[in-house]
C-alpha cells in the first residue's frame, strides 16, 4: 500500500494545534545552553555543547519531539516496532553527540577524530534513522502547515531529483571526496560558515542516500527497485575504499590544519593521525555498504514472501484428478 494513502497516516485534528508549553520546553533550554556556551564555556561539562548551534539543537530536538508525538497520536497497530524506535533514538543521539558535545572540539584537533565524526554524520547516524523508517510518525507529529510544506511542492521536487539513483550515489561519494581535498578541507576547518555547511551537507546527504537505499517498500512507491538499491549500496563502497587507502598509505602530510591548530594528542604525529584517519575512511563505510546491501536483499525476500502468500490465498482450489470427459 502506498503510505501516502494509508489510514495509519491520518492525522487527528488536534495534531496541528498550537502548543505553547511545548514550544517553551524547546526554546528555553536552548536559550540557556546558548548563554552558557557564550558566557561560561569553561563551566560546560564534556556532554554539553562545545559551540552551541541553534540549527543542530532545533533539528534534533524537534525531530525527536515530533517522532514521539507522532507515535502517541497513532493507533496501536500503526506504531513502529520497538527496535525501530531504538534505531531512531540512537541515530539521532549519535548525530547530536558528534556535533553538540565536547567531541566537536576534539574532532577539530585530530584528523582521525574528524573522520569518525563524519562517518557518524554521513553513515551511521543517517543509516540508523533511515532503518527506523520514521517518516510517518514524524509527519503525524509535525504542525500541519509545516507538514504541508515538507510534503509537497519545491521540497518534494528537490528530493525526487537528488534521490535519482545515479545522482544519489555520485553525491554520496563526491561530497566525501570534495571535503577531503586538502585545500578545501583546510578552508572549511578555519571558516566557521563553511565548516557548518560541510557538516550540514554530510548529515543531509547521508539521510537522503540511506532513506533511498533502505526504503522497505517495493517500487513503486519506492524510488528505485530492490536490485538498483542493492547495487547502489554496494557500488559506493569501492570509491570510498580507494580514497581511504590513498589517505592511509600516503607518506606526506595532506592535512596541515591539524598541526596549525594543535593536536589533541601531541604524541600522535601527523602521519600516524592521517593513516588512522585513512583507515576510518576505508573500513567502516565499506562495512556499512555491505550491511546496507544485505538489508535491501532481506527486504526483497520479505516482499517476495508476502507476494507469494497473497498469490496462494487468491489461487483457485486445484483438483489433482482429471475432469471426466
Amino acid at each position: 500500500m502506498n503510505e501516502a494513502r494509508s489510514p495509519a497516516l491520518i492525522v487527528p485534528r488536534t495534531a496541528g494545534r498550537s502548543n505553547y508549553p511545548v514550544a517553551a520546553a524547546v526554546i528555553v533550554p536552548g536559550a540557556v545552553l546558548y548563554w552558557l556556551c557564550a558566557a561560561h564555556p569553561t563551566l560546560m561539562p564534556d556532554w554539553a555543547p562545545w559551540d552551541f548551534s541553534p540549527t543542530v539543537y532545533l533539528g534534533t530536538v524537534l525531530a525527536g519531539f515530533w517522532y514521539i508525538r507522532g507515535i502517541a497520536l497513532a493507533p496501536a497497530e500503526a506504531r513502529p516496532a520497538v527496535w525501530r524506535r531504538i534505531a531512531f533514538a540512537l541515530g539521532l543521539a549519535l548525530i547530536y553527540a558528534v556535533l553538540q558535545t565536547r567531541f566537536e572540539y576534539w574532532s577539530q584537533h585530530m584528523f582521525f577524530l574528524n573522520r569518525i565524526q563524519h562517518d557518524v554524520m554521513h553513515h551511521l547516524g543517517p543509516f540508523l534513522i533511515a532503518l527506523s523508517w520514521p517518516g510517518a510518525a514524524i509527519a503525524r507529529g509535525m504542525p500541519a502547515p509545516l507538514r504541508r510544506v515538507a510534503g509537497g511542492g519545491p521540497v518534494a521536487g528537490a528530493i525526487r531529483i537528488v534521490q535519482q539513483p545515479l545522482l544519489a550515489g555520485f553525491l554520496f561519494v563526491g561530497l566525501v571526496y570534495f571535503w577531503l581535498i586538502p585545500a578545501v578541507h583546510f578552508r572549511a576547518m578555519i571558516d566557521p560558515t563553511l565548516y557548518a555547511v560541510m557538516n550540514a551537507s554530510m548529515v543531509i546527504d547521508g539521510l537522503l542516500f540511506w532513506f533511498l537505499v533502505l526504503d522497505p517498500r517495493p517500487r513503486p512507491p519506492a524510488r528505485a527497485s530492490f536490485g538498483v538499491r542493492a547495487a547502489l549500496s554496494f557500488g559506493v563502497m569501492f570509491p570510498q575504499i580507494a580514497l581511504g587507502a590513498f589517505v592511509a598509505l600516503t607518506h606526506r602530510d595532506l592535512y596541515s590544519y591539524y598541526d596549525l591548530c594543535g593536536r589533541l594528542f601531541p604524541s600522535l604525529g601527523a602521519l600516524s593521525d592521517q593513516h588512522i584517519g585513512g583507515i576510518v575512511i576505508w573500513i567502516p563505510p565499506a562495512m556499512m555498504s555491505v550491511l546496507g546491501m544485505g538489508l535491501v536483499l532481506n527486504a526483497y525476500r520479505l516482499h517476495e514472501e508476502i507476494e507469494e502468500r497473497a498469490r496462494e490465498s487468491t489461487a483457485l482450489p486445484f483438483d489433482s484428478d482429471p475432469a471426466p470427459r
